[in-house]
C-alpha cells in the first residue's frame, strides 16, 4: 500500500497516510508534474492509460502524480518522470501552487520542467501515447471537447492563456 505525506498550511510534513486516507478524510498532501518541452516551444502531453483509477484515458501533463512518504517534491518528480516514460532527464522548479478541487481535495502543487524530444519508452500501465503540442494545438483539443485532467487544465489556463 502507497502512503503519502500529510502536510499543514505551511506545508510541513505532520504525518503519513494510505492514499486511500487521503482522499476519504479530504487531507492536505503533496502532488508533482512535469512539463517536457522539445527544441521547438511544443509541450509533451501524455494520455493516461485506460488502466489509471482516476482520470482514465484523459490528457495530462508530460508525467506526475503523488509524492510518496518521505520524497521530497523533486525526488517524487524524478520517479514519476522515469516511471512513466522510461527515461530519465535534470528538472527544474517551474511553478509552485496550490489546487483545491470541486471535491474539496486540497493539494500543494510543484510544477518542473526540462527539455527532452525523445525518444520515450511508455509504460502501458500508465500512458498510452505521449505527443507535443503547440499552444494553439491544445487549445483546440480543448475547444473540441477532448478529456483533460483538470491539473493540467488549471495550469494551461493559469500559466499558458488557454480557455477553459
Amino acid at each position: 500500500m502507497e502512503y503519502l505525506d500529510i502536510v499543514n498550511e505551511e506545508d510541513s510534513v505532520i504525518g503519513s497516510a494510505s492514499i486511500q486516507d487521503i482522499y476519504d478524510k479530504k487531507l492536505l498532501h503533496r502532488i508533482v508534474h512535469v512539463l517536457i518541452f522539445d527544441d521547438k516551444g511544443r509541450i509533451a502531453l501524455q494520455k493516461r492509460s485506460k488502466h489509471k483509477s482516476f482520470s482514465p484515458e484523459h490528457w495530462c501533463t508530460s508525467a506526475g502524480g503523488h509524492v510518496q512518504k518521505g520524497e521530497t517534491y523533486e525526488q517524487g518528480a524524478l520517479r514519476e518522470y522515469k516511471e512513466e516514460l522510461g527515461v530519465e532527464a535534470e528538472l527544474e522548479l517551474f511553478k509552485k501552487d496550490f489546487f483545491s478541487d470541486k471535491r474539496g481535495i486540497r493539494k500543494f502543487l510543484r510544477i518542473f520542467k526540462t527539455t527532452y524530444n525523445g525518444p520515450f519508452n511508455l509504460n502501458p500501465e500508465e500512458v498510452e501515447k505521449m505527443e507535443f503540442f503547440t499552444i494553439e494545438e491544445i487549445q483546440k483539443l480543448v475547444d473540441s471537447g477532448e478529456k483533460f485532467h483538470q491539473e493540467l487544465l488549471y495550469f494551461l489556463k493559469k500559466y499558458f492563456g488557454i480557455s477553459c
